[in-house]
């Protein structure tokens, strides 16, 4: 209850002066109150007609209203009073938050008179907010080699509230480890630093838990907390370090939402954990918190809702780079909202090639371009590209230069032109884009081998051709260009008959025809075997080789010569005579001693062959006898189980002795052969001797 009283003394005593303050200022015409924020609708603010000196019969008579800037009307004028009151609650963070005098203006009017007065109603701050951390629970990480002294800076506390409402002073408490810094910053507001005070020992104690208090100014004061954990790690002596100190970046206030509108990047020599850069916004209005977002792994900062130029222009970031160690650094990032995007990329090529030799090395620069956009920011942000899919690509020089080089080798038998676009296009919404057409020709090497059309040649020629004569063609092909696809042909070394090849057949070197040089003889060559090489112009020349068979055809070319009796001796004359001995009877041959032996010889052999044809029926008729006596329909004798036989190469034998009587008749089909039970035994009769042969079956005598 005396807290609440002495905040409404204070109230009323500043309308005191506000009342005072506007008498003073009626006389020229303006009027100036003061209010406090958070006032109830229908609050006093300022007795305007007594101001002005108007009676309130005349406010209704002279047609008197209140005019408000904007489209939110705070004030009105009450008609039976004269009053200025309030006609919204007002919230002077809401409407003041980037201004530190909080001054809404609006006009009366006096129809009766034409008189317009100005008014102006300063919104004064009461203590309605308490300081707060951005988060309740903040973990530090420091290794125990940390040297005491070291400085961490540690999330400030936001209090919306201004003059000695704001945020006054921080206070840190749990630790004997730790103590508390507090820096001014630029702006003059308040940045606390954790300093170490005393040596970590991470054996000794793990983690330490503090609390760091922020309290403002106000009657009575209000305080906000933040719970700090302290984790001791292992050494780590490298912090990361931004690759530079401030980023700025220019976006058009239309810049889609979830645009990536920067990348700021910190490296840390250390590996593992300790290398290991995680990134966070340290220092942060709450308007910049609900617009930006910084992605705590990439160091990309996205666009969380629309922008707008009007309500500001210009954003400025804090961020931390961590490792996993604790160490950090810290960079600055404006952001700069502009307009419009009106200016498309310019390519311009500072040097290129018009011609390339297809074995060049891959990443053979081809072309260096210089991209340009006019714009700034996100507008002037170029991207470059190839279109198609080409063996080519596009790489960033430095600033805004590229090198357009080879992404593999070439092979002109593909493609011996190439017409590559380069395209750039800047970042504006809609993005703006031109092109340039490099053209480049691909220059020849001799890279191919000829080919012939065919595996294998082969070719029929008639004996006793004409000298000259053409065999056959061979054709082969070179995918080269130019000299390199000359193809010319020749005869790889080689001899028939103890000749050179060459004097045999030969080929013309540029169409690759085969000619026959002589005539060939059918009785004395039968065929060639030979290789054609074909060479194609390039240095060094490649070669390939395919075999050609050549067959000679014979034909009726040579007649019957008798061979015995002998020709007669060169000068002589075979008298036809042939002598036979005076003892040679009727139809002997007179062809002399050789020719009887031919004879002999002939009916030996005839003889021999006509004994072994007779031997081999007998040795048949045989076979069929005994299987005449041994029928082997189921593999034993009728009556007598398979079990007791034993055999080998077709002979049956049996395994027990049998008592039988056979009865023969001139019918086989009637003939019987009975067995006696009582008579068998389990033994094998003794082999006959040799000179007394076994008989058959059939043989033995019926008794």
């Amino acid at each position: 209850m005396c807290a609440a009283g002495r905040r409404w003394g204070r109230r009323q005593r500043a309308l005191l002066w506000g009342v005072l303050l506007a008498a003073w200022e009626a006389a020229w015409g303006q009027l100036r109150y003061s209010v406090p924020e958070e006032m109830p609708k229908g609050s006093f603010v300022g007795d305007v007609a007594k101001d002005l000196g108007l009676q309130l019969p005349e406010l209704r008579d002279r047609g008197v209203h209140i005019v408000s800037e904007g489209t939110t009307q705070y004030f009105s004028l009450h008609g039976k009073t004269g009053h200025l009151v309030t006609s919204e609650r007002i919230d002077r963070e809401q409407l003041c938050r980037l201004v530190e005098k909080c001054v809404l203006r609006c006009e009366l009017i006096v129809e009766g008179q034409m008189q317009v007065y100005r008014i102006e109603v300063e919104i004064t701050d009461i203590n309605d907010n308490t300081p707060s951390f951005k988060e309740a629970e903040v973990e530090e990480r420091m290794s125990e080699v940390t040297a005491p002294g070291s400085r961490f800076p540690l999330a400030e506390a936001h209090d919306p509230d201004s003059g000695r409402n704001s945020l006054q002073s921080y206070e840190l408490s749990g630790d004997e480890h730790f103590s508390l810094a507090v820096q001014a910053g630029p702006g003059g507001d308040q940045r606390p630093e954790l300093v170490l005070a005393k040596a970590l020992d991470r054996e000794e104690v793990a983690f330490h838990e503090l609390v760091l208090r922020a309290s403002d100014g106000g009657d009575p004061a209000r305080t906000g907390t933040a719970r700090i954990r302290v984790t001791v790690l292992d050494a780590n002596d490298n912090a990361p370090v931004f690759s530079q100190a401030e980023y700025m970046v220019r976006v058009p206030e239309d810049v889609p939402v979830g645009s990536t509108l920067i990348t700021v990047t910190a490296t840390d020599l250390d590996e593992g954990l300790y290398g290991h850069v995680k990134y966070s916004l340290k220092k942060v209005s709450d308007m910049s918190s609900d617009i930006f977002h910084l992605d705590s792994g990439t160091g990309e900062i996205t666009l969380l809702r629309s922008l707008d130029f009007e309500e500001g222009n210009s954003y400025e970031l804090e961020v931390q780079a961590r490792d996993g160690g604790g160490l950090f650094d810290t960079a600055k990032v404006v952001i700069t909202v502009t307009d419009i995007n009106d200016n498309a990329p310019v390519i311009s090529v500072r040097s290129a090639l018009s011609e390339i030799s297809e074995d060049a090395p891959s990443g053979t620069v081809i072309a260096l371009l210089h991209v340009d956009d006019r714009d700034s920011g996100a507008n002037g942000e170029v991207r470059s590209s190839l279109t198609g899919t080409i063996p080519f690509r596009l790489e960033k020089s430095f600033d805004d230069y590229y090198r357009v080089v080879t992404a593999r080798e070439l092979d002109r038998e593909q493609v011996s032109e190439y017409n590559v676009t380069v395209r750039a296009a800047d970042g504006g919404s809609p993005p703006l884009q031109s092109s340039a057409v490099l053209a480049l020709r691909v220059l020849d090497v001799n890279d191919n081998a000829p080919v012939f059309a065919e595996e294998r040649y082969s070719a029929r020629l008639v004996e006793n051709n004409a000298a000259g004569a053409l065999v056959l063609r061979v054709r082969a092909t070179d995918a080269d260009w130019g000299q390199n696809a000359r193809v010319r042909y020749r005869l790889s070394e080689g001899r028939v008959r103890g000749a050179p090849l060459s004097s045999y057949v030969s080929v013309q070197a540029e169409t690759g025809a085969l000619y026959a040089l002589r005539s060939l003889d059918y009785e004395e060559v039968r065929e060639l075997q030979l290789w054609v090489r074909a060479e194609d112009g390039g240095a060094p020349a490649l070669s390939s080789n395919v075999s050609v068979r050549l067959l000679i055809v014979d034909e009726n070319d040579n007649a019957p010569q008798v061979l015995y009796p002998p020709a007669a001796p060169s000068g002589g004359v075979w008298s036809g005579v042939e002598l036979a001995p005076r003892s040679s009877e009727a139809g002997a041959l007179a062809a002399g001693s050789l020719t009887r032996w031919l004879v002999l010889a002939v009916a030996a052999v005839s003889c021999l062959f006509l004994a072994f044809l007779l031997l081999l029926l007998a040795l048949r008729l045989r076979r069929w006898h005994r299987q005449q006596l041994l029928p082997a329909n189921s593999g034993a004798l009728r009556g007598v189980p398979v079990s007791h036989f034993v055999g080998m190469d077709g002979v049956r034998a049996f395994l027990q002795s049998y008592s039988h009587e056979v009865s023969l008749t001139a019918d086989s089909r009637k003939s019987q052969l009975r067995f006696s039970g009582a008579s068998c035994c389990d033994t094998l009769p003794a082999r006959p001797p040799p000179d007394e042969p076994a008989p058959l079956l059939g043989d033995e005598d019926p008794a």
